[in-house]
């Protein structure tokens, strides 16, 4: 590949030893590139030049284009070291800097995404934002042979204007970082936000607005539970309606699962091919959560299938879960998942070639538009109708197309192992293993938490973002806390191993005491102790993954009624004044805070199971637990068996619940006063039915 070639013939820059991917893609490039760090600056202000700042991803499409397209053009890369220090980052590793250029590019630009392209002055302020920048004008962009040559002049001539355009700029972001407590809020907030999430859903086919098509999990998440709390039909309609779309659209992999990072069309049959870890599992929460909601068997499917796929080619031999595979393979985005008609008929018998058509809308002249131009290719995306899966020839002819696929590139694997999205499958897998009494998927998410806690932590006890090729690095954000916390929380909730809950417990600690604002309240993206240019930011709405602060008041509630402790609580609800006067001029930006919410002002539900481990009827009473919709009740479990379980030291409300007549028992409380104990799981669901049906 012409990629290889590049890397024998020219000497290696400054990002050869990094272990990102994406940074060490780069290396071989004739830009100068740096790495972020103190020694880009000093040579910014030593040779008196502006920084072109470059964030990316390595399955980033445009991301590789610009790559290939410009910064490996020796024309292009001579302007750059001209004119510019250029640094490159890799925004998975440093999402604290693509975050606050991010708000830049918003400031600066009607466009952001990535590629980002920035340029800042000497100290790192912004005054130019941008994505993809191609190599010459094309489709109304100006090129960087045009444009850099201008900064030069600006930079040499106009210097003041320029810097005092990112001296506003600069303000302007760190005034957007100050976040003032509002009141409390209440279940009128939840009915503000289900009205503006039923407005801003496709009722024809299924997600959220009218042209691309992210899949939103979150949403789907807090729509599930206002269903639960209200009863309202059309929030569990909107609910299917996606969750059906998204699995019969092109946005989902027919033949080896998975699910594509986003479509550019509103009908869900024109994706972005990247998979990306976070995507796989925050979805397969919501199908489980669908799932147990409503007993359809294609939900639970659905949730399988994405998850196998993850197991089989985004999973480390050591647990570690890998981040994303790319959209590009041979250099050309989608190739390795669209088929001809005559490929289609090269595999397939005369019989099953004409099935296949049908059922996947295959066409002569290709049911798949170039994204740019508009045009037909030739070739075709796979996408079904409701119940075509359910054929009797269906898994033959996937088993064979899925063969054939296999002989070709696969797209390129980003193996960087991240806590935080790690955090997620954790959680997401311990799920599955409940919902769907598979221990398969536990066993995985406790490789995977074993992992983490084994080698992404320091001698002090403290995390690491990333790990790759045997190296583990970069300071820890407070999403890898709370991320990791959620999915530790959830692996208790499959084995009942209390060590679980001793690490989720701990890693707490050292989240609030490193990101917490004693002033103001919540968790900064930062420690304390970091030394950076950028001003410390708090992660307040959700993008496609949840912000820290939400995911961390949900972990703060479930902490608090699983031990009792009800200082957790009073953090939480903290953080939800902080977060209040914006979640009520945005409501669509908060999905996973407003699942919070819900849980916080629903009435509290503690079960308590005391059995014998993996007995018949210990297994009977979490069985109906695990297949119900109860999204606010936490679970513990005290072994009748030990004299002084674990379980007593987190939580000492436990500590005189036994069990009746040597049968399983369930203590069902609220606020820690408890129903009379019973040994019928019948009754016990009917307890936390009572519960819940209380005035809220």
């Amino acid at each position: 590949m012409a990629s290889s070639a590049r890397c024998e013939e020219r000497p290696a820059n400054r990002l050869k030893h990094e272990a990102s991917p994406y940074l060490l893609k780069h290396a071989t490039n004739p830009v100068d590139w740096y790495p972020w760090g103190e020694e880009a600056f000093a040579a910014a202000r030593e040779q008196d030049k502006p920084i072109l700042l470059s964030i990316g991803y390595l399955t980033c499409h445009w991301c590789n284009v610009m790559e290939e397209e410009s910064f490996s053009d020796p024309q292009v890369a001579a302007l750059i070291n001209d004119v510019f220090i250029p640094i490159k980052v890799d925004r998975e590793e440093r999402p604290d800097i693509d975050q606050i250029y991010m708000k830049a590019c918003h400031l600066l630009s009607p466009a952001c995404g990535w590629p980002l392209t920035l340029f800042l002055s000497q100290e790192g302020k912004p005054f130019y934002a941008g994505t993809y920048i191609p190599k010459e004008n094309r489709f109304g962009r100006i090129g960087l042979l045009n444009l850099i040559p201008r900064v030069k002049e600006l930079w040499a001539h106009e210097r003041e204007s320029v810097l005092k355009s990112a001296d506003s700029v600069n303000a302007a972001i760190i005034s957007s970082t100050i976040q003032l407590p509002g009141g409390d809020m209440n279940g009128s907030q939840l009915d503000a936000a289900f009205l503006a999430f039923a407005q801003d859903f496709d009722t024809q086919y299924g997600g959220f607005g009218r042209s691309s098509k992210f899949p939103k999990p979150l949403n789907l998440l807090f729509l599930l539970r206002y269903w639960n709390r209200t009863g309202n039909n059309h929030a569990l309609t909107i609910v299917d309606k996606t969750l059906e779309a998204m699995r019969q659209g092109a946005i989902y992999d027919h033949l080896g699962y998975g699910f594509h990072r986003y479509t550019t069309d509103r009908m869900w049959r024109l994706p972005h091919f990247e998979k990306m870890l976070y995507d796989q599992a925050l979805l397969a929460t919501a199908y489980l959560e669908a799932y147990q909601v409503t007993g359809h068997e294609k939900y639970a499917d659905t949730a399988k299938e994405v998850l196998d796929y993850v197991l089989q080619y985004m999973t480390a031999e050591n647990g570690g879960f890998y981040s994303a595979e790319s959209a590009d393979s041979e250099g050309v985005e989608g190739k390795f998942y669209l088929w001809s008609v005559k490929e289609i008929k090269n595999v397939l018998d005369q019989q099953e070639a004409a099935q296949a058509i049908r059922i996947f809308h295959i066409m002569e002249d290709g049911n798949y538009v170039e994204p740019v131009t508009g045009e037909k290719t030739g070739q075709n995306i796979l996408f079904i109708e409701q119940g075509a899966d359910k054929i009797a020839e269906f898994e033959k002819i996937r088993s064979k197309l899925l063969s054939a696929r296999n002989m070709r590139q696969r797209p390129e694997l980003d193996d960087k192992v991240l806590t935080d999205w790690n955090g997620l499958m954790i959680g997401a897998l311990a799920k599955a293993a409940q919902v769907l009494d598979q221990p398969q998927y536990g066993k995985a998410a406790k490789h995977g938490a074993q992992f983490i806690l084994h080698n992404l932590r320091s001698r002090e006890g403290k995390l690491f973002h990333r790990w790759r090729g045997g190296r583990a690095g970069l300071s820890p954000t407070a999403a890898d806390y709370s991320f990791m916390i959620w999915g530790l929380l959830e692996l208790y909730g499959w084995d009942f191993d209390p060590t679980w809950l001793q690490h989720a417990l701990g890693l707490h600690a050292d989240l609030v005491e490193n990101y917490w604002d004693e002033k103001l309240g919540g968790f900064y993206l930062t420690a304390h102790n970091t030394t950076s240019l950028l001003p410390r930011i708090k992660e307040s709405s959700d993008t496609a993954i949840p912000s820290s602060n939400a995911v961390s008041m949900y972990n703060l509630l479930k902490l608090s009624r699983l031990t009792g402790n009800h200082a957790f609580e009073e953090m939480a609800d903290t953080i939800s004044s902080l977060l209040s006067p914006r979640v009520k001029d945005s409501p669509l930006a908060f999905p996973m805070l407003l699942a919070t919410l819900d849980l916080a002002l629903s009435p509290s539900q503690e079960v308590v199971i005391v059995g014998l481990k993996h007995a018949d009827d210990t297994e009977k009473m979490l069985q109906a637990l695990r297949k119900n919709y109860v999204p606010n009740a936490v679970v513990l479990f005290k072994p009748a068996d030990e004299e002084n379980p674990a379980i007593n030291k987190y939580a000492e409300f436990t500590e005189f619940m036994s069990a009746i007549d040597n049968k399983a028992t369930a203590y069902v409380c609220t606020n820690f006063k408890c129903n009379f104990p019973t040994t019928d799981p019948a009754k016990m669901l009917e307890s936390l039915r009572t519960i819940s049906e209380k005035p809220r």
